[in-house]
C-alpha cells in the first residue's frame, strides 16, 4: 500500500531524486520547495495524486502554511524527509549575516521547524528521515557553518528519537557522502571555488579527485527505509561515494 511521503527540498538534486523513484514504486509524494516553478514542474511530471507547496523551511510561517494545506488535503503523514539544505563555501571571517542565518535556519533549524509541523500528522508506524553529511566527521576547509549545524541535526535526530520512539515513530539519519546529477549546479563563483579547492588541498582532501554517487543511486537506500519490518530501526546510515 503507497504511503504518504513529504519531501523538503524537493525542486531538484538529492529531493527530486528520492520523489521520482518513491512515486514510481506506487507511493503518494508531496513536494516542498523554495521556488514553486521547480515543485510545480515536478508535480506534473510524477502525475496525481502528487502535490506542490512552496514552502521556505527557514521560515516558521512558512512552514506552518505549507503544513496546514497538507492537513487540508492528508489527515496522515506516513513519512518526512527533511532534505532541503544549503550546502556553500565560505570562511568565516568573511561570512555575510545572510549565509550565516542561511545555514543555520535552512540546515538546523528548517528540519526541526517541519518536524514540529508534521508531528500531529505522523502516527504509529510512521517514519522521519533527516539528511546529514559526510563532512560532520571530516576537516574539510570553509565548511564550518555546512558541518556546525549538520551536526546540531545529527544531534537532533538523537533526541527526537528518544522523544517520539514511545509514539511508535521511528526516526533515521542519513549521512550522505558526495553525490550528483548531470543537471546539478552549484551557485559559487569561480574564485570561491578554486580557493575551496585549494584550502582543502592543504588539509589532505582533494575534492576534485573524491569519489562520487549518484542522486538516484543514493535513493535506494530509501527505499530501503520506508519499507523496514515494524520489529526493525536503524537509527543511522551512512552512505559513501566509490570509484566504480
Amino acid at each position: 500500500m503507497g504511503k504518504v511521503v513529504v519531501v523538503t527540498g524537493a525542486g531538484s538534486g538529492l529531493g527530486r531524486a528520492v520523489a521520482r523513484r518513491l512515486a514510481a514504486d506506487g507511493h503518494t509524494l508531496i513536494l516542498l520547495g523554495r521556488t514553486a516553478s521547480k515543485i510545480e514542474a515536478l508535480a506534473q511530471e510524477l502525475g496525481p495524486p502528487s502535490l506542490a507547496f512552496q514552502c521556505d523551511v527557514a521560515s516558521p510561517d512558512s512552514v506552518r502554511a505549507a503544513f496546514a494545506a497538507i492537513a487540508a488535503r492528508h489527515c496522515r503523514i506516513d513519512v518526512l524527509i527533511n532534505n532541503a539544505g544549503i550546502y556553500q563555501p565560505f570562511s568565516i571571517k568573511d561570512a555575510t549575516d545572510e549565509q550565516i542565518g542561511g545555514a543555520i535556519l535552512t540546515n538546523l533549524a528548517g528540519p526541526i521547524y517541519c518536524t514540529r509541523s508534521a508531528l500531529p500528522m505522523l502516527g504509529r508506524g510512521a517514519q522521519i528521515i533527516n539528511i546529514s553529511s559526510e563532512t560532520v566527521d571530516k576537516h574539510f576547509a570553509m565548511f564550518s557553518l555546512y558541518q556546525c549545524s549538520k551536526a546540531g541535526l545529527e544531534r537532533f535526530t538523537a533526541s527526537l528519537h528518544d522523544e517520539v520512539e514511545p509514539d511508535g515513530i521511528r526516526v533515521t539519519l542519513l549521512r550522505a557522502g558526495q553525490m550528483y546529477d548531470e543537471d546539478m549546479s552549484w551557485t559559487v563563483e569561480p574564485a570561491v571555488m578554486q580557493r575551496f579547492a585549494e584550502e582543502n588541498i592543504k588539509r589532505g582532501i582533494d575534492v576534485r579527485a573524491r569519489p562520487i554517487s549518484h542522486f538516484t543511486s543514493i535513493t535506494e537506500l530509501f527505499r530501503v527505509l520506508i519499507n523496514l519490518p515494524a520489529d526493525v530501526n536503524l537509527p543511522m546510515v551512512v552512505s559513501e561515494g566509490r570509484h566504480r
